[in-house]
């Protein structure tokens, strides 16, 4: 992978979040020179990914303190995102490493998803905090094509920054090229579940991670797998507010499907099965719903009234 460099139309146009945004992809940029250099980076990889963390921690607070001066009404859920990057997935990377004695193979892991993590937060998650993506509960489960139509182009131009045509709302399976499948299910309102089926060209999600960062990526490799898979989380959870839900789904590398898997899955039956085009490939939205049955509370049993002979009044001797 070439030089990392910062993107400025991913610019929110608050000085202080995109001069932190520049500079993290920089440490990243410069995480990946040491990657390379298998002799010497241990240890200063390992005083980079310290410094990287550091770093993180102080610009989320300053962003937290800029959500809430504007008094950001998605403030609670952008924390709640902050936290989980801290809590868990920085902590679970850095064992990992500790673990592997800081393998190749677990480095290139750990930079793909900080790649990935940090292109769709701030792609998405961000820009949303000056309004440039809409993250309130706009879209609505409904059965009219257009409708979802809209919402898919409207999710594609959030993260991918690409119109999204309708090419056909009967798609039947057929390939789509070299792509990337997942799929998934949402919880909506806890009164039902839906589950998505994607496909999506390579080049469309490649261009997603690559056009952060201010370079083309053509070859498929670990870093760049797991940086997708990043960015594909984000666009599930952005499309899961076409139904009404706000799941913090974690995508595991289950949800993954290969060409096959996915062709099984769509031949199980998605009643809506629809194909867009894009300048950088096709994708692919399939989806199906379901109620979930609701208990009724059991009613108890009437009572009979129970006739009951009352003892004998003792009668008094006057």
């Amino acid at each position: 992978m070439e030089k990392v460099e910062w993107d400025k139309q991913y610019n929110i146009g608050v000085d202080i979040i995109d001069k932190a945004h520049a500079k993290l992809f920089r440490i990243v940029g410069k995480l990946i020179e040491l990657s390379n250099n298998s002799q010497t980076y241990r240890h200063t990889f390992v005083e980079g990914i310290k410094y990287l963390e550091d770093y993180c921690m102080k610009h989320f607070s300053e962003e937290e303190g800029y959500m809430r001066s504007i008094r950001y009404s998605g403030y609670a859920r952008h924390k709640q995102l902050h936290n989980n990057f801290r809590e868990k997935i920085l902590i679970n990377l850095k064992n990992d490493l500790r673990l592997s004695d800081y393998s190749p193979s677990v480095v290139q892991r750990f930079i793909g998803i900080m790649i990935g993590w940090l292109t769709g937060h701030i792609m998405v998650e961000d820009q949303a905090i000056v309004g440039k993506v809409t993250t309130k509960q706009v879209y609505h489960s409904s059965s009219n094509i257009s409708v979802i139509a809209r919402a898919v182009n409207r999710t594609m131009q959030d993260v991918f920054h690409v119109e999204a045509n309708l090419a056909d709302n009967k798609y039947k399976g057929q390939n789509i090229g070299k792509a990337l499948y997942c799929r998934l299910h949402y919880d909506i309102d806890d009164t039902g579940k839906v589950q998505l089926l994607l496909g999506i060209e390579e080049p469309l999600i490649y261009r997603g991670v690559g056009q952060m960062i201010g370079e083309r990526l053509i070859q498929k490799d670990q870093m760049v797998n797991e940086a997708s898979l990043q960015l594909f989380q984000q666009l599930f959870r952005h499309m899961g507010k076409l139904f009404r839900s706000e799941a913090e789904y974690e995508i595991s590398k289950n949800d993954m499907l290969d060409k096959d898997q996915f062709r099984a899955d769509f031949m199980k039956g998605y009643p809506y099965s629809l194909l867009f085009s894009t300048r950088l490939g096709y994708f692919a939205f399939c989806f199906r719903s379901w109620r979930i049955p609701q208990e009724k509370p059991e009613t108890p049993p009437k009572q009979e009234e129970e006739t009951q002979a009352q003892p004998p009044t003792e009668e008094k001797d006057v």
